[in-house]
């Protein structure tokens, strides 16, 4: 469920750096298109957060 959920993040972040690029430079929508690119960029941000592998917990010892 995490693989399908960080691959739609993935897409989300590509349209949206694409749509933000599109609409600086066909519509001259200058505010909106960096927000569109910020967006996007957070989105990759944060699937490369995820991605990562972190340290393995230590096992609870039984007494």
């Amino acid at each position: 469920m995490a693989g399908t959920i960080l691959s739609i993040l993935m897409l989300a972040g590509v349209l949206l750096t694409a749509g933000g690029v599109y609409a600086i430079a066909k519509k001259g929508d200058r505010k909106r298109g960096v927000l569109m690119i910020v967006a996007g960029l957070v989105m990759f941000g944060n699937v490369a957060i995820s991605a990562i592998p972190g340290p393995d917990l230590p096992v609870m010892e039984r007494r």
